[in-house]
């Protein structure tokens, strides 16, 4: 099935997307500040350039979109348009991901990704906030 807007018009659409400053990644910069962590934004110099870098802890967190990332739940199920384009995309980003995961952990940082719909679920929310600072204090991290 085509798209259903032109080319320029879905460029347009695609160029008002922000890769930071994202409604979920302030809700969690807040909750860690709130409980006394202090870390750095989107550090250039790191694979992947990291949403959140807690450097006392020697750990990173990211905040993937589901849909740009991939993920199994209702937000990351791909367009019934240029299902090929998308498909092409978004396993492009999941590659990158693991890449980019790997080499930070080969230089000894804990990565801990966070989901959107883990966030911008109420119900969700509270629970994986809670355990985030419990993945941050312990020696091993869950993927």
């Amino acid at each position: 099935m085509p798209d259903i807007y032109s080319k320029q018009k879905r460029s347009d659409i695609m160029s008002h997307i922000s890769g930071k400053e994202t409604k979920s990644e302030i809700l969690v910069r807040k909750f860690l500040f709130a409980n006394g962590f202090r870390f750095r934004k989107n550090v250039k110099n790191l694979s992947g350039k990291p949403d959140i870098v807690l450097p006392k802890y020697k750990t990173i967190i990211f905040i993937h979109g589901c849909f740009w990332h991939g993920h199994s739940c209702k937000r990351g199920v791909l367009p019934t348009t240029n299902v090929e384009f998308w498909k092409t995309k978004i396993n492009a980003n999941v590659e990158r991901d693991k890449r980019n995961i790997s080499k930070l952990k080969k230089q000894e940082w804990k990565v801990i990704v966070i989901w959107q719909c883990e966030i911008t679920n109420s119900i969700l929310r509270e629970s994986r906030l809670q355990t985030l600072i419990a993945d941050i204090n312990s020696r091993n991290v869950r993927d």
